[in-house]
């Protein structure tokens, strides 16, 4: 049994690698021709992603001259499997029903260990701007690090409420199969639907920073910082990097479903045609298009109508504005709880 555990770990760890690589990208390049079009731009095919990475691959891989070389070139590794490993704690519409815990690594308190995981993609592209030797990645290093302390404490608050909210439903509530299995909206009253809602926001504005997309891109600002963490990088190693954003983007999107829409579309169908064997597709197809949904709004409409905010901005904003709207979305929540009286 321990054999067989081993070999579905291994084999399914290799498959959802491979979808969370494929997906990355092309929510990559329709990000891309979205933005083109709202931009009034023809702009790059949705397959721009793809050929990209292969030109990439194929190019030299410069070492810089005063770079520290073990660590630049493990920074682009880390960051990409790491942002892998992310994706084997999430429950996902439809594989959630072929795994026991909901996701291959699922478990006992998944939910802590992934807000640490969400740290590491970026520490790596610290260290591989210090590591670079480069003036620009270094300031882009610098920021990097003071946008990640920025936005982190947000997130907390928001996990911290959503997990407080369903300690009532008995287990671990700290286990993103149970989140998935007891949505929040399901337990609220009318204040803690508010204090959801609240809370959502605030997620939604952490995204596009956790993600290092406009207007929070300020480590990696071309026109200031040329191209800043990233501005040393070549070939093979920029090519990791560029992958690990699009999983990275793919699964912090597939956490903000598993937060506030778990939901399937399966129950739903099944009232009105029979699904068989098709049950697990039909809610996959759906997980799919709710992770386009929540990039387009969190990042792709942002992306398009905004500028990039100055450093001092984004902390700002994260630590002053977002804080506060969480924190007030997490008392909505606890004086929810003082009533008896159910939304739903």
């Amino acid at each position: 049994m321990t054999g067989d555990l081993l070999i579905m770990t291994v084999f399914g760890s290799i498959g959802i690698a491979i979808f969370g690589l494929f997906f990355g990208l092309v929510y990559k390049g329709i990000d891309r021709k979205i933005v083109a079009h709202m931009q009034k731009r023809v702009g790059p095919p949705i397959r721009q992603p793809f050929l990209d990475v292969i030109k990439l691959m194929n190019k030299e891989t410069v070492l810089p001259e005063n770079a520290v070389g073990w660590m630049y070139s493990m920074a682009p590794l880390v960051c990409l499997a790491s942002s892998i490993i992310l994706l084997l704690y999430i429950p996902m519409g439809g594989l959630d029903q072929v795994f026991e815990n909901g996701a291959l690594l699922g478990g006992h308190g998944d939910i802590i260990l992934v807000l640490y995981l969400l740290i590491i993609p970026s520490l790596a592209m610290v260290a591989g701007g210090f590591a670079s030797g480069s003036p620009f990645a270094t300031v882009g290093a610098q920021r990097e690090m003071v946008t990640m302390m920025s936005y982190e404490f947000p997130l907390a608050v928001v996990i911290i409420a959503i997990v407080w909210k369903l300690s009532t439903a008995g287990g671990d509530v700290f286990s993103l199969s149970l989140i998935a299995g007891n949505p929040i909206w399901n337990s609220v009253g009318l204040l803690g639907l508010i204090g959801a809602f609240i809370l959502l926001l605030a997620l939604v504005i952490v995204t596009p920073g956790e993600v290092a997309k406009i207007p929070f891109d300020v480590a990696e600002a071309e026109t200031e910082i040329a191209h800043g963490l990233l501005a040393e990088y070549s070939g093979r190693n920029l090519a990791l990097f560029y992958l690990a954003d699009g999983v990275k983007t793919f699964a912090m999107a597939s956490l903000v479903i598993v937060l506030f829409f778990p939901y399937n579309i399966s129950p739903v169908l099944e009232q009105y045609v029979a699904l068989g064997d098709f049950t697990i597709l039909v809610d996959f197809l759906f997980f799919l298009l709710k992770v386009f949904l929540v990039l387009l709004f969190s990042v792709t409409l942002v992306r398009a109508g905004m500028a990039r905010l100055r450093i001092t901005q984004v902390v700002s904003v994260y630590w002053i504005t977002v804080t506060l709207i969480a924190l007030f979305g997490l008392v909505l929540l606890m004086w929810d709880n003082q009533f008896d009286v159910g939304w739903f």
